[in-house]
């Protein structure tokens, strides 16, 4: 990829922020970047396994599925370029990744291995501020959602139970699970559960299937 046209992209992307064109031009010309190209439903991350470099999506869409510690129950989003894939889990005690990413269409990615992010935060000052603002920013609002009013309804618990397991607060996601387990992390009844995701099924806000949930789009979700 010509420098040129990954100075472009490069910029996308809050980890180089605040770089001059000439020190992006640097950077573009002497790291050793990974270009991928994918179709749709091609997995780039497992869960679980180690997190050795980071993805850079600057092209199409990826689905991220995550799940409960136990496995009963799971929770799929989009995301859209530009997108960084968990930068959060290259370092700290649990250098993993947190859930399964694929490709949802045609991607483009580019990728950077855990040794030229090393590289890249001894040789520029602005690159290791930007990684601590991004992960300080996570961890900050992570943070706050502890201190964050009890809700008071049903709709507002699951609205909550769904803002707190996504990475992203909009867009399509769909959860898996099963109406006695979703009553279970409510702590309501499994009738009430039926009553609540009914209404919102003729809100136009979501979609119920066997054991799915189809929700395609949260902030509408969240703002009713």
């Amino acid at each position: 990829m010509p420098s040129l046209k990954l100075y472009d992209h490069l910029l996308s992307f809050p980890l180089f922020q605040g770089l001059s064109r000439t020190e992006l031009l640097q950077l573009a010309g002497n790291t050793k970047f990974g270009f991928m190209k994918h179709n749709g439903d091609a997995i780039i991350a497992r869960e679980g396994t180690p997190c050795q470099q980071l993805f850079f999506l600057i092209s199409g869409s990826l689905e991220l599925t995550t799940q409960s510690d136990d496995g009963g129950y799971q929770l799929s989003e989009q995301l859209v370029a530009p997108w960084m894939v968990q930068p959060e889990a290259l370092f700290g005690v649990r250098p993993r990744y947190s859930g399964t990413w694929r490709t949802a269409c045609p991607c483009h990615l580019i990728t950077l291995s855990k040794d030229e992010v090393l590289r890249l935060l001894d040789d520029f000052l602005i690159i290791r501020l930007n990684l601590l603002n991004i992960l300080s920013t996570q961890a900050q609002r992570r943070a706050a959602h502890q201190w964050h009013s009890a809700p008071q309804t049903l709709r507002q618990r699951f609205q909550r139970f769904l803002l707190y397991r996504c990475t992203w607060p909009a867009g399509p996601k769909e959860l898996h699970i099963l109406m006695t387990r979703l009553a279970a992390e409510l702590g309501d009844s499994r009738l009430d559960i039926s009553h609540m995701l009914n209404q919102l099924q003729e809100e136009r806000l979501l979609t119920l299937h066997r054991g799915r949930i189809s929700i395609p789009s949260l902030e509408k979700l969240l703002q009713s």
